[in-house]
């Protein structure tokens, strides 16, 4: 047996954008989004935008960062609090930062302590707020407009928290490949690795069903194809579609499994040295990949899938993609010294999106002496 469950109304198309007034439909909202700092004017134009569309927020919150943390998250929700009416739903148009502020706002209406609360003691869940979210992606790869999670940062404490709630589903995601149009190289570089991340390391997974393999498989097989051709083009309207379809397929996949070994290791990276997201999470994929092929028959079946017979010539070719976009799979050239690896990947073995991946710890250990 097995359940396929995904609650998100989906709109995808070039100028969905411009639905955005009557989903919002009138309803007194709170637009989450970045500072002009962030956008270079862009998300100011967004901002002129959706006013026009759906009338004058009652607060908008644009302080958000790379990893949204408690100390800036506390500022967001003292700004959600100061609306000039009660809010009725969130309008987070943005990346993966966006979505994640955005759920916080949404679970804690104001109040960052009940969140806070609930993320260090595993209690409160029932004291979550249940705001609706109106999810408007600018950014292809993170998936977010389609799951029920954020990851929130303790910067203080050198710690990740995950916030899960069924009621953190956006209820509505308005994925528009044009709004991904002028995001630069490294941008579009990271977020789509992010969305190949998703697509790989669900079908790698314990809670791996036949609806999110489906659409893994595409997923993968699209950012593969098309993130190579959008690095060197990146004005092509066609490509930023497929990697939006492509991210979006790969949204729905994890938003039933989770990640697993490849984004455990990634939190690490990027609380530690910085790397981006994106990056920290598909670096050792080609590694997970050849530590996994052989553990699971339909895992296989799928990766034979999608990079042909020979497992091991397709984590090459998986390699060989990675750095072509100018990224290593050498762990040490992202800041990790070679006598912490092993202990970097017992710790990731043993959180809870380690736990997800079907993989034996043997055979990394055999990877990382090859």
């Amino acid at each position: 047996m097995w359940r396929y469950r995904n609650p998100v109304d989906v709109k995808f198309g070039a100028g969905v954008f411009e639905t955005l007034g009557k989903v919002v439909a009138g309803r007194a909202y709170c637009l989450v989004t970045y500072d002009d700092a962030n956008g270079g004017g862009v998300f100011a134009e967004l901002t002129r935008r959706v006013t026009a569309m759906a009338g004058a927020p009652a607060v908008t919150v644009r302080n958000i960062g790379p990893n949204p943390d408690f100390i800036g998250l506390a500022e967001s929700c003292r700004t959600y609090a100061s609306a000039t009416r009660p809010v009725e739903a969130i309008v987070a148009l943005g990346g993966g930062s966006v979505m994640d502020a955005a759920k916080v706002m949404a679970a804690a209406s104001g109040d960052l302590d009940r969140v806070r609360r609930h993320l260090e003691t595993g209690t409160g869940g029932e004291e979550l707020g249940r705001t609706p979210i109106i999810a408007v992606p600018t950014t292809a790869g993170t998936g977010s407009e389609v799951t029920s999670w954020a990851t929130v940062w303790d910067t203080e404490a050198m710690k990740k928290y995950s916030l899960t709630h069924d009621s953190l589903h956006p209820e509505t995601a308005l994925v528009d490949p044009l709004l991904t149009l002028g995001l630069p190289r490294a941008v579009t570089v990271s977020t789509g690795l992010d969305a190949l991340s998703h697509a790989l390391e669900s079908l790698w997974n314990v809670n791996a069903n036949p609806v999110s393999g489906a659409l893994a498989e595409v997923a993968a097989r699209e950012v593969l194809d098309a993130l190579p051709l959008l690095a060197d083009d990146l004005a092509s309207e066609a490509l930023r579609t497929r990697l939006a379809r492509a991210s979006l397929f790969a949204g729905l996949a994890f938003s039933n499994t989770r990640t697993a070994l490849a984004h455990a290791l990634s939190y690490h990276l990027t609380l530690h040295h910085g790397v981006p997201h994106g990056i920290a999470c598909s670096f050792s994929l080609p590694m997970v990949m050849r530590a996994v092929a052989g553990c699971d028959p339909a895992c296989d079946a799928a990766l034979r899938r999608i990079f042909g017979p020979d497992l091991a010539a397709g984590a090459a070719r998986l390699e060989s993609f990675l750095k072509k976009l100018g990224i290593s799979s050498d762990a040490t050239d992202h800041g990790i010294k070679p006598a912490d690896w092993s202990r970097l990947i017992d710790d990731a073995l043993a959180g809870d999106r380690g736990k997800n991946f079907i993989g034996r710890r043997e055979s990394l250990v055999a990877e990382l002496a090859a």
